[in-house]
């Protein structure tokens, strides 16, 4: 009954210590980005806001951050087309949630579409963002980078903890 409550403890084991490598490979080699959009401008009538998102690159993690007049705009997820025709029926997501300050995490990588509903968007309140995901940049020195050590270390760890696994379980 022991050997049970062994097998269980190491299967746990084994969960957290991939779980936190994973964790450690994604969060060391790029940090979330939260990007205030429309910059000082942010979010409101007469803004370009073609031309503010093409100053920045968004990766799939970063945050788009709204900062507007909680009591005249509001902020939509819709698709293509309605971007296009500046249209806010059927739309994806509702991201107002009240104090004029509201984020949205892009979890993909894909172009996003974004307006204000009541007539807002004829003046400009739209904007598109094309997400992708974040690929580092190949070294040019023989040195080791933070992300190569990461992964390094993932795999040692791996290694490590599959080969305990097997001894263990084949001494059951």
């Amino acid at each position: 009954m022991r050997r049970s409550g062994g097998v269980v403890w190491l299967k746990r084991a084994v969960v957290v210590v991939v779980a936190t490598a994973a964790m450690l490979t994604c969060a060391m080699c790029r940090n979330p980005v939260r990007h205030l959009v429309g910059g000082k401008d942010r979010w409101k009538p007469n803004v370009n806001y073609t031309d503010w998102s093409l100053h920045d690159t968004f990766y799939v993690g970063d945050w788009l951050y709204f900062m507007y007049e909680k009591h005249l705009f509001n902020v939509l997820e819709v698709n293509e087309t309605s971007y296009r025709n500046c249209t806010d029926g059927g739309f994806i997501f509702n991201i107002t949630r009240g104090a004029g300050r509201d984020v949205f995490e892009l979890t993909q990588p894909k172009p996003y579409y974004f307006l204000a509903s009541g007539g807002y968007c004829y003046n400009g309140m739209k904007l598109a963002v094309n997400v992708v995901e974040f690929v580092p940049a190949p070294q040019p020195s023989p040195a080791t980078s933070g992300c190569d050590m990461i992964t390094a270390i993932n795999q040692l760890i791996s290694s490590i903890v599959i080969t305990v696994w097997a001894v263990f379980s084949y001494n059951r």
